[in-house]
């Protein structure tokens, strides 16, 4: 009598998976000389048709290309795992255990070739061979994996932990999604086996998720993460690695995401990116900042970028919720200036929303917290306290460094509103050059306009990020740059010397690769959405034509002795008690901005020790001081009058 017919895929398939085990043990009956009525009925074959998906047996036969005998061997080891009736199957056919010798010459259909290392039961590790002395004799599992699979069980194999997680993805922004759809399209219209690899590139990690997760689900695949750093560089463990998630992405229905977004194109740990998208099977995604090369795999690329800036607004919005409407213009202030991921803008949300501040300071100061995470490891981060008031210039310098703020301020509304930024790709961005003796502004004009606009001043030292390993010293730019265009920051490079130079004759690839650092940095410069300063001593090491290309100028002079005498003025806090100071005459002292501020310190703290005011007496022991730490002579011309 006929059983009744399945009503879920879960009991067809045990039901199919019985039936093919009954196969198998029948042909180790007939091994053993059992005449066909001694051994149990064969369980019915069931029709898959009404499921929409075959049964797990059948998709592992398809995904790995099994023969028929290999199709058996993989039951027979399964059996000796569901039932004990196969144990006694296997003894009764001479072995008390699964070998390929047993199945030789149990099974229909055998060939030696199944054995091979490079057949799918062992190149896909479908079975473990045990020790033995004989190859044939040794015995065969089912690995852990497969036996759960054919039962319809589907979970992550425990040898990949640690190196792959689950992607879900997140909501996706109009841009995104349009990007979303083409990857789909792409693998929708290239099958397998030439399934080309998707690269996503662009500077935003968590777009690039979502993007490929979205992709996937429009597939019906699922979704792993493997960052670059897990890639194993010894060749064995690179090459069960490779197996083992073509394996998991044939079983599950998976795709793999390979996130290399923290390796630069010259880092050796792209070599092993490369690699493993050309040698691993199923579907890949490579995120990265930039496009790469592979040796042999057809890859199709999309750049994915940060929410345009409609879509930020409407991120915004979303995220302040009933907030929104009382910030009146300040959501499109900060859209303006900080160019934000959604998870960054719903993080800033709640961060400003929880202060017990004004909502639009709270929310300025918000964006910026979000957008300076990444710079904080490459570059070192000055807290801009200067005002206007502090620095002591030419009203020609104090003019030009007015204008710079001005283009700072209004940047997207020229570039943008005002349609400038159509015209070129170029140029767009705020490039200046400080120059002048050491202690004489530079740093503290920086200063200046980082606290005026209400952004983050991060200090570069160029003759730290020079390498002497051609290629490194742009990967070293490339993520500064790439680090700070969500806030656009104010970015100090110091040390111009260090990298810019009169140019001299190209007598090999280290001079050819110095120049093309140079322009790389002037074209990022120019690129960048935020002011980049450079600051030299020395204005004339800087070559005419790199020096043409910046927007700004600030020759920075030694001050005069009305100028001198301004800075010490306003160099003691109004808090600092003092007696008797004379500026004019200690303007005598023929000394930079920063010098003066080293030493008006150094006298406060003498006359802290003393415990009373800051008299001239403290300034003239605290001027010998930092001179002699200088190694610089000190005049007594420039000492007269400080009694």
């Amino acid at each position: 009598m006929s059983a009744a017919a399945p009503t879920s895929w879960h009991e067809a398939n045990q039901r199919h998976l019985g039936a093919a085990l009954d196969e198998v043990r029948a042909a180790l009956d007939r091994a053993a000389g059992l005449d066909a009525d001694s051994a149990d009925e064969p369980t019915e074959a069931v029709d898959f048709a009404a499921f929409g998906a075959p049964a797990a047996l059948e998709q592992v036969v398809r995904a790995f290309g099994l023969s028929p005998f290999e199709r058996a061997v993989l039951l027979l080891c399964a059996g000796m795992e569901l039932t004990a009736a196969f144990a006694e199957a296997c003894a009764r056919a001479g072995s008390d255990r699964p070998t390929f010798g047993l199945a030789l010459a149990s099974l229909p259909e055998a060939h030696w070739s199944a054995l091979a290392p490079t057949a799918p039961l062992r190149r896909w590790r479908l079975l473990e061979v045990g020790s033995g002395e004989r190859l044939v004799d040794s015995p065969l599992r089912l690995d852990e994996r497969l036996l759960h699979h054919l039962n319809g069980v589907q979970h992550l194999d425990e040898n990949l932990l640690g190196f792959v997680y689950p992607e879900a993805g997140g909501e996706l922004v109009p841009s995104h999604e349009a990007v979303a759809e083409a990857v789909a399209d792409v693998w929708a219209r290239n099958r397998e086996p030439a399934l080309p690899a998707i690269q996503l590139n662009g500077v935003e990690p968590s777009g690039k998720r979502d993007v490929a997760a979205a992709a996937c689900a429009r597939l019906g695949l699922g979704l792993f993460r493997m960052p670059a750093s897990v890639i194993p560089g010894g060749a064995a463990e690179f090459d069960a690695l490779v197996q083992l998630w073509t394996r998991e992405s044939a079983l599950s229905g998976a795709a793999l995401l390979l996130d290399a977004d923290e390796v630069a194109p010259s880092d050796t740990a792209m070599t092993l990116v490369r690699r493993l998208v050309d040698e691993a099977g199923g579907p890949l995604i490579l995120a990265s900042r930039e496009r790469t090369r592979t040796a042999r795999r057809p890859t199709v690329a999309f750049d994915v970028g940060r929410p345009t800036r409609p879509e930020q607004r409407a991120l915004w919005t979303a995220a302040l919720g009933e907030h929104a409407a009382t910030l009146n213009g300040h959501v499109g202030r900060v859209t303006d200036q900080f160019d934000l991921s959604g998870p960054s803008i719903r993080a800033a949300s709640l961060r400003a929303l929880d202060a017990r501040r004004p909502a639009a300071d709270a929310l300025w100061d918000a964006c910026r917290v979000q957008a300076r995470q990444e710079l904080d490891g490459l570059a070192r981060s000055v807290e801009p306290r200067a005002t206007w008031d502090d620095l002591v210039l030419p009203e020609p310098q104090l003019r030009t460094l007015r204008a710079i703020e001005a283009h700072v301020r209004h940047r997207l509304r020229v570039h943008e509103d005002w349609g400038f930024g159509a015209r070129s790709d170029r140029g767009l961005g705020i490039t200046a050059l400080f120059s002048g003796h050491s202690g004489t502004g530079k740093t503290l004009a920086a200063e200046v306009l980082a606290n005026v606009l209400g952004l983050d001043l991060y200090h570069i030292d160029l003759s730290a990020v020079v390498s002497k390993y051609i290629g490194e010293t742009e990967t070293n730019l490339r993520r500064v740059f790439d680090a700070a265009e969500a806030g656009g920051a104010v970015l100090l490079f110091d040390e111009a010397d260090a990298l810019f130079g009169k140019r001299s004759e190209v007598k090999d690839s280290h001079d050819r690769y110095a120049n093309l650092e140079v322009s790389y940095l002037l074209q990022r410069m120019e690129a960048y959405r935020g002011l980049a300063v450079l600051t030299t001593n020395l204005k004339n090491a800087i070559d005419d034509a790199f020096e043409r290309r910046l927007r700004f100028r600030v020759a920075f002079p030694f001050p005069d002795a009305p100028q001198r005498a301004a800075i010490w003025r306003r160099v003691f806090p109004a808090q600092t008690p003092t007696d008797g100071l004379d500026p004019d005459t200690l303007a005598g002292l023929n000394a930079t901005g920063g010098t003066i501020r080293n030493v008006a310190l150094h006298a406060a703290f003498l006359a802290a020790e003393a415990d009373g005011p800051v008299r001239m007496a403290h300034v003239r022991q605290a001027a010998r001081d930092v001179y002699a730490q200088l190694e610089k002579p000190l005049t007594d011309r420039e000492l007269a009058g400080w009694s």
